[in-house]
């Protein structure tokens, strides 16, 4: 049987209209029609988001509130959806230049439109076998597999005689399509200095913090850093490090380290005059790109007396948009 379709398992971000997170089941908080308001009177999209992320324990109450002003800190919402949609449109597009032109669609975990009825949807149009790729490029429990069972326990909850058959794409960590794409990223971002002053900046990769736990047990911090490893010899750069971000301030356990904040303070200790952040553990922007590091770490930076400036994400850029394309019709 040939597949007939491609399904993005991304993250998701809330977004204007009233509640959209999802619940443990996998179904919106308010039902399937977007905009209805939470039942549970959340004040804003954004916290009734977090909470979908975080529960809600009276001990995590104080994080919630918390990560929910970031949120209001960029305009009450994320640009993650439609950041992921737009990667979605130009796989589509991408593909249909290869040869294979199939429907392309995305599937949130933690907002609308969310897996389960994304996956629903297409299974009442008759699809039987897709592709699926996860939008995180480095595995770990809670950036893979989670997004595998949440998949696995949409399926199941289909009727047997119409289930769909996922065939995940093999992450891409050391692939040159998204290595190359970062590397032009960053190249475009140095440019914002003069070039001597460009080639003396310090690199600092970053990725989303993990409890340490979660990541000695799996491949994620040496994913990550075979990635800065690759990018930093694209670019033919000395100077770089990795460091984390976004841990949680209400963490029980140790988080994956060193921070970013610490990083760029080391940085400057070292005698850097100028960082450049490249969030190569992040592929859209979204809160922790357009909060942690546009507003927290860009103050540290000041602080400090650092230059700074924050490389975009990957994005759609074309290489990495045709690296997955061809990784499809490999697949197929």
């Amino acid at each position: 049987m040939p597949h007939d379709g491609v399904l993005l398992i991304a993250f998701g971000g809330p977004t204007p209209g009233g509640c959209n997170r999802i619940q443990a089941n996998g179904d919106p908080c308010a039902g399937p029609e977007h905009g209805r308001a939470c039942p549970e009177g959340c004040a804003t999209e954004a916290h009734c988001f977090v909470q979908g992320i975080l529960g809600k324990s009276p001990a995590r109450a104080g994080r919630v509130d918390e990560v929910a002003k970031h949120y209001h800190a960029i305009g009450g919402y994320s640009p993650f959806n439609e950041l992921t949609f737009r990667q979605g449109r130009n796989l589509m597009l991408a593909l249909r230049k290869l040869g294979k032109p199939l429907p392309v669609l995305s599937g949130m975990r933690h907002w609308g439109p969310s897996l389960k009825d994304v996956i629903r949807m297409l299974s009442e149009k008759g699809h039987r076998k897709m592709i699926g790729i996860i939008m995180a490029p480095h595995q770990s429990k809670v950036s893979w597999d989670w997004y595998l069972s949440t998949v696995d326990e949409a399926v199941k909850g289909l009727p047997e005689n119409a289930r769909i058959q996922f065939d995940y794409l093999e992450p891409w960590w050391k692939d040159a399509g998204f290595v190359k794409a970062v590397a032009e990223v960053i190249r475009g971002d140095l440019a914002k200095w003069p070039e001597a002053r460009a080639r003396e900046a310090k690199i600092i990769f970053s990725a989303h913090s993990i409890p340490s736990a979660i990541a000695k047990a799996g491949p994620y911090s040496a994913q990550f850093e075979e990635t800065a490893t690759l990018v930093a010899k694209e670019l033919n750069w000395k100077n770089w490090s990795v460091a984390y971000q976004s841990s949680a301030s209400d963490a029980s356990q140790p988080w994956t380290s060193p921070d970013i904040n610490d990083a760029i303070r080391e940085a400057k200790k070292a005698g850097v005059a100028d960082v450049l952040v490249s969030p190569i553990g992040f592929l859209v922007d979204h809160v922790e790109v357009l909060y942690d590091l546009d507003v927290e770490a860009k103050k540290t930076a000041a602080e400090c007396g650092v230059g700074y400036v924050r490389s975009g994400t990957v994005g759609s850029h074309e290489r990495f948009i045709g690296m997955l394309a061809e990784r499809v019709v490999a697949r197929c």
